[in-house]
């Protein structure tokens, strides 16, 4: 019974929604994309697409005008009688518009857009209080093309991405739509429930298109492409822009519309360039078509992209509304080609005063749990854009594909061919999948760039493991059962360590994790030198800069989200630590230079050990608090995200009790703040603040003293330095009692340097820092850093270079830190 009044009611809907339909074309036949259709006195509209067609979704037969409307033509009216629905318009061809330029004479005058301009800044923020709160109908479509993929890359195989690709290594690898209403209030409160989306080729996935990434408004000062682009129409847009009015016409409702050319004035800042589009009088924005340089936002990889808004006006409202957003970019990587375009329509405009307080939330994005399930004749009765041919047989193709795919047969088939052993596959590592029923095992191999390392503990050593994954993506929960083996060859000994996780679901991200056995640890438990670069400057220069010990441990961990925004971890530890020495004096070069020992106090002693030999038991537990933390509920899982107006704060409590002598018993608390935040298109700022106190801990063991994150390679692995400290030798601050820590760093991403010509031409970013350490009894440690970041050259930039200053009851050093932010990946 339930399922036949579910049908009925579908059915009912479908009636009661059905369309105008027709299309778009130009004075010479051509078909007009992505032009505007819209009926009269109203905010339900729709989009040609790439054909130039279009669907209107309309309740009743009856007369009905439509506005058409295209950047470059001339606005056309018509009535149609819808005596049936659906109802076919005959071809609606637009002719071009006449610009009329009358003659200026600038003289001393001053230039006739820029006069424009100053109106339409001057009433920025009225025009923007209008739509400042309104709920709409919202559609998203989404493409990404791919030409030119190559069968491997970095030798993996990539295969035609589920039948994405074909031979020539072109296709569609991406298609995507999602239905939704949204609830808006500037600047930044969304709510928005998606009720329908839809994946090409995964029936069972959901689109990440939502209305969250589409406020791109014109109005504000600053857009938001990963970087604050300046708007045209900006407070202080006249320093950026130069203004060109290249023509008026009038639309439909005879109201003056000015055509102003936008031109960069120095070309490496985060400027767009192209046409924006002014009504007389109101000084309301009628569209933008605007092109986005990659390098000007700081994405080399992207080349171009290019946005158009379209506004249309209600006479009842006076309101000047967009309804409908293009993006399409083209990008480009190791001689890959993308192109992609987003399509954007928003409808049924309501306009409102104000909001319910309990309106916005948190959670600024649901997903209905059926949403994925529309089938076809929904989809037909709701889309305002229609689908093009290749849109059609994409999603036609992938959902055959799919059923193929994902059948056993299939699975098995593909499994047999891939879990073929070669005797290659004992150096190199072998994966045996079962792909149907999710399951993989693998083993690591023992030739790998990060498997094969050298300390002056053990010399020369091996790292490989063993591990199987289970997991099932409805229920969010996943299981790793591995374990990692490591051999020193100067020690002559064999580590192991086994380890077992399971995550429970993917909405509080619930997980245990279970581990146990022998390993070699550095004393600073962050380990601040990795293994590759530890190898890099022992055998090259012979400066161990590494201290390890041994730790044979047993633990277990259990972590979730309490509350949204809230996690809270607690652990439970016992190990036994034993001290090492140097077993090695092997070097490469600077055979004349003697290794410092393995002790961090006393590094030229090699005889006396850091720590003597004891067992500890350690509980701890812990919390991280993301302020007013945003988040979308899909049905499969939760996706937080971090507000970027209110800090991060960590809690931790941790005590270590029945140790092999009392004196090893301590108690600590300890927190951290961090807090990111943009300034404009000045660039980032990011502050970050730890701080501790320990408690009974007069003589504990070296090992868990607070330990410093230092360097002292001149070589940076990280994004940015808000963890580390650049010349700080690695244990020389080292604590037992209370602790300040602070790292505060701008990132100027060009604000400076992309307005000093010449130099603006390398778009190097700017970055400077402060850090320092306070402990007592000690003159506070401090450094100031000032470098470029963004170094390369093209689309490859991974470097940065730093001058840092040090000083401690005075001037220590300074020095020059190289950032390679790709060993941070391959670690």
């Amino acid at each position: 019974m339930k399922k036949t009044i579910t049908l009925l009611t579908l059915l009912c809907t479908f009636l009661s929604m059905a369309q105008i339909r027709g299309k778009v074309v130009t004075s010479s036949g051509q078909p007009l994309p992505y032009a505007s259709v819209l009926i009269e006195k109203t905010y339900n509209g729709t989009s040609t697409n790439d054909n130039g067609f279009y669907e209107i979704s309309v309740k009743d037969q009856g007369t009905y005008t439509l506005i058409y409307q295209c950047l470059g033509f001339k606005t056309k009216k018509i009535t149609v009688n819808a005596n049936r629905l659906p109802y076919i318009v005959e071809d609606v061809t637009l002719a071009d518009e006449n610009f009329i330029l009358n003659e200026v004479v600038i003289n001393n005058k001053e230039n006739p857009a820029n006069a424009i301009i100053r109106s339409a800044i001057a009433s920025r923020k009225k025009n923007m209080a209008k739509s400042d709160k309104f709920e709409a109908d919202f559609y998203s479509r989404g493409i990404f093309r791919v030409k030119d993929m190559p069968k491997k890359i970095l030798g993996q195989e990539i295969g035609d991405m589920n039948g994405s690709i074909d031979s020539t290594g072109s296709g569609i690898i991406y298609l995507s739509e999602t239905v939704s209403k949204i609830a808006f209030e500037k600047p930044n409160n969304l709510r928005e429930e998606i009720i329908a989306s839809k994946v090409s080729g995964n029936d069972k996935g959901f689109s990440y298109n939502t209305a969250r990434g589409t406020h791109y408004d014109f109005y504000e000062n600053y857009v938001n492409f990963g970087i604050n682009m300046v708007s045209p129409i900006a407070n202080n847009a006249f320093n950026y822009y130069k203004y060109t009015l290249e023509g008026t016409f009038f639309d439909n409702y005879n109201h003056l519309i000015n055509k102003i050319k936008i031109t960069p004035k120095r070309d490496k800042e985060p400027v767009f360039e192209g046409y924006i589009y002014i009504v007389e009088d109101t000084w309301a924005i009628y569209a933008v078509d605007l092109d986005i340089k990659g390098y000007r936002m700081q994405e080399p990889v992207m080349e171009t992209m290019k946005l158009t808004q379209n506004f249309t006006y209600n006479t009842g409202t006076g309101i000047w509304a967009k309804n409908i957003q293009t993006m399409d970019f083209t990008a480009g990587i190791f001689g890959i080609k993308f192109t992609g375009k987003f399509t954007h329509v928003f409808n049924n405009y309501v306009f409102r005063d104000s909001f319910e307080k309990k309106t916005f939330r948190n959670e600024i994005v649901t997903i209905q749990k059926e949403a994925n399930k529309k089938d076809n004749s929904y989809w037909d009765a709701f889309r305002p854009v229609p689908l093009t041919d290749e849109e059609v047989t994409d999603y036609h193709k992938k959902d055959s594909i799919q059923t193929l795919r994902t059948s056993r047969v299939y699975l098995d088939s593909i499994d047999a061919k891939k879990n073929k052993f070669n005797l290659s596959d004992i150096l190199f590592g072998y994966t045996h999948r079962n792909s149907f029923k999710k399951q993989i095992f693998s083993y690591d191999g023992i030739i790998d760039p990060t498997s094969v390392n050298f300390n002056t503990v053990q010399g020369w050593n091996l790292n490989s493991g063993f591990s199987f994954r289970t997991w099932d993506d409805e229920k969010g929960s996943a299981t790793t059962i591995s374990s990692k083996l490591n051999y020193g060859f100067a020690e002559n000994r064999l580590r192991v360590v086994g380890n077992i996780y399971h995550r429970f679901n993917s909405i509080n991200n619930a997980s245990l994790n279970i581990s146990g056995g022998s390993s070699i640890q550095q004393f600073n438990a962050a380990q601040p030198i990795s293994n590759i670069l530890n190898s890099v400057t022992t055998l090259f220069f012979k400066n161990n800069f590494a201290k390890f010990y041994n730790k044979e441990f047993i633990s277990i961990h259990y972590g979730q989200e309490v509350v949204n925004g809230i996690t809270l971890n607690g652990k439970l530890e016992y190990s036994a630590r034993k001290p090492l020495f140097n077993n090695t004096d092997y070097v490469i070069f600077k055979r004349d230079k003697p290794y410092t020992s393995n002790n961090p106090l006393l590094p030229e002693d090699n005889t006396i050990a850091a720590l003597e030999k004891h067992n500890l038991v350690k509980a701890s537990i812990a919390t991280r608090i993301r302020f007013g933390q945003k988040y979308i509920s899909r049905p499969d899982r939760k996706v937080n995200i971090p507000n970027e107006k209110y800090p991060t704060l960590s809690l931790a409590y941790e005590k270590a009790f029945a140790g092999s002598s009392d004196n090893y018993n301590y108690d600590l608390v300890s927190g951290a703040l961090d807090y990111n935040t943009r300034l404009g298109n000045k660039g980032d700022l990011g502050i970050r603040f730890k701080a501790g106190k320990f408690f009974n801990a007069d003589n504990i063991s070296f090992v868990d003293y607070k330990h410093f994150n230092g360097n002292q390679t001149h070589i940076g692995t990280s994004d940015r330095y808000l963890n580390v400290f650049n010349l700080l030798p690695y244990y020389s601050n080292s604590t037992n009692d209370a602790y300040l820590e602070t790292h505060i760093e701008h990132d100027f991403k060009g604000y400076i340097m992309n307005k000093i010509p010449l130099l603006n031409k390398l778009q190097w970013n700017l970055v400077v820092g402060f850090h320092q350490i306070n402990v007592p009894n000690t003159k506070p440690y401090q450094e100031f850093t000032a470098g470029f970041d963004n170094i390369g050259w093209g689309k490859f930039r991974m470097f940065r270079v730093d001058y840092v200053r040090s000083y401690q009851n005075g001037f220590q050093t300074d020095g020059v830190v190289f950032g390679l932010k790709i060993l941070n990946i391959v670690e």
